[in-house]
């Protein structure tokens, strides 16, 4: 089976490292990711949990794969209240590309994935098509509101 994968981007005016700093930054990531902050060390090998800031409850985990600042964050997720079995083969990788266009305006490339290869992953994609649409706007709105703000 071919690979089945999402790949979008979106242009920032702001720069990589206020890019960077919305990604990596729970006082910012709470406010894209669904309301979830991001517990993890940002260290390769590191679980990842995102969990609600307002009930506490475990949404998504996972772990950091890479980690380059200010240019490449990937990190595997897998949603531990599925019904889908628990194993590293059904994790799906998140990836962010993050490319410098000029000095005050970036390009954020995202690829989640390889979808063909894990448990019920034709309903996992069309699931996560519209969230990944959510998650780069709400990027795209507090990176170039901190960059202003700057």
């Amino acid at each position: 089976m071919p690979e089945l994968l999402i790949r979008k981007s979106i242009e920032i005016d702001a720069p990589v490292e206020t890019l960077w700093k919305i990604l990596t930054d729970s006082k910012f990531i709470v406010q894209y990711m669904f309301g979830c902050n991001a517990e993890t060390d940002w260290k390769p090998g590191s679980s990842l949990l995102w969990k609600g800031a307002a009930d506490g409850k475990l949404y998504v985990k996972g772990f950091v794969v890479s980690i380059e600042p200010p240019s490449r964050l990937a990190y595997t997720i897998f949603d531990p209240n599925s019904t889908i079995k628990d194993i590293p083969s059904n994790y799906l990788t998140m990836t962010y590309d993050l490319k410098k266009r000029n000095d005050r305006a970036s390009v954020l490339e995202i690829t989640q994935g390889d979808f063909a290869t894990v448990e019920d992953g034709e309903r996992r994609y069309k699931h996560s098509l519209d969230g990944d649409d959510s998650v780069l706007n709400g990027i795209k709105k507090l990176a170039e509101a901190e960059s202003r703000a700057k």
